[in-house]
């Protein structure tokens, strides 16, 4: 297994979670176990773009202004895409320090990771360089791109409120300050054809990198 000496994503992030549970009043997980369990009520990751879809072209920019389109990096080879909700989301922060970490089986596959948030350039450029990150991090204003890929969903008021006690949605992400993009990770093929996608209403799950390297070295 690739750095299979390395702990998976998913077990740290359900030992963050763990702990994150122990040390919080209930009321404060209840409340966002409930934001979960209304989205999955809800069936919000319905409409998401999924394997054999086509991707949507976009051109966004970087923190430091520079474009990127999609278009141009399937050019050059297959594109994961993720989306991140901000830096000041632990579990988006782990999952990018791993996918990090995987940078060097994605290259050895011909394949760039491109990485896209609400989060405002200034807030992007923070979490890109508190990470060490060296790939794309891209602002997707508003969630516009988010939104075309069937992604976005609006945050209870009740799981905003604790948002905005610590970490104001539209101070960080600007546009409404209650939209966020769900966990999605995609591998794009450079005809556009979406050949691996991982969906999901609750953030504390991710796509597991080795998975993604896995897919990328039999397909």
């Amino acid at each position: 297994m690739i750095l299979s000496n390395i702990q998976s994503l998913e077990d740290q992030l359900n030992d963050f979670k763990e702990k994150w549970i122990s040390e919080v009043d209930s009321t404060v997980s209840d409340t966002f176990q409930k934001g979960i369990d209304e989205l999955v009520e809800n069936q919000m990751s319905s409409n998401a773009l999924r394997q054999g879809d086509y991707s949507i072209d976009f051109m966004l920019k970087d923190a430091a202004g520079n474009t990127v389109s999609l278009k141009e990096k399937l050019k050059q080879g297959r594109v994961v895409l993720t989306w991140y909700r901000g830096g000041w989301c632990p579990y988006c922060n782990l999952t990018l320090r791993n996918l990090q970490s995987f940078i060097p089986e994605f290259e050895k596959r011909n394949t760039k990771l491109v990485a896209l948030t609400p989060e405002l350039p200034d807030h992007s450029l923070t979490t890109k360089e508190k990470n060490e990150l060296t790939f794309d991090v891209l602002t997707d204003i508003n969630n516009e791109v988010a939104r075309k890929y069937g992604l976005v969903f609006k945050v209870s008021d009740e799981v905003n409120s604790f948002y905005k006690k610590f970490h104001d949605l539209l101070d960080f992400n600007g546009g409404s300050g209650d939209e966020l993009p769900l966990t999605a990770t995609y591998v794009i093929e450079q005809n556009g054809l979406i050949s691996y996608s991982f969906v999901d209403v609750d953030y504390r799950k991710r796509a597991e990198p080795a998975e993604i390297v896995a897919h990328l070295q039999n397909n």
